[in-house]
């Protein structure tokens, strides 16, 4: 049987097969396909019970590579929200976090004034830019 077709047989990813194989879980013929049984038992006796997703009985109790793909992303979620959480609790007190919104009022504050003082500028303070003067003897050409 090929690592796709025991891949589909037990219910774990190709990639798993091909680690399984290349530590010596499965049962390989000579010639390189794969014995299906003598696998599974082996794969039974050398597999941690704990490691195995739990089947709850019935048809409702479904426990597959969907089941535990979904348990596996939910579990790398939350671990990264928590490195997240720590890290933003260290910054904040080591004092490098900035308030969002202080942050966005003082730069508006600044925004603002900049914009006044160029609209306050009168045109004769600035002898570099002869074209806001309204004197036709200050333009360059």
């Amino acid at each position: 049987m090929s690592e796709r077709e025991y891949s589909a047989h037990s219910g774990i990813s190709r990639g798993e097969i091909q680690k399984a194989r290349k530590v010596g879980r499965l049962v390989v013929y000579s010639d390189g396909p794969i014995n299906a049984a003598a696998s599974d038992v082996r794969r039974a006796d050398m597999t941690d019970p704990d490691q195995q997703p739990r089947n709850m009985g019935g048809d409702a109790g479904f426990s597959g590579p969907a089941d535990s793909s979904s348990y596996l992303k939910a579990r790398t979620a939350l671990t990264v929200y928590q490195a997240q959480d720590k890290q933003l609790g260290i910054q904040k007190k080591m004092g490098t976090l900035v308030d969002r919104a202080r942050a966005k009022a003082l730069v508006f504050r600044l925004a603002r004034q900049e914009g006044d003082t160029w609209v306050t500028w009168s045109a004769g303070t600035d002898p570099f830019c002869p074209f806001r003067s309204n004197h036709a003897s200050q333009r360059i050409v």
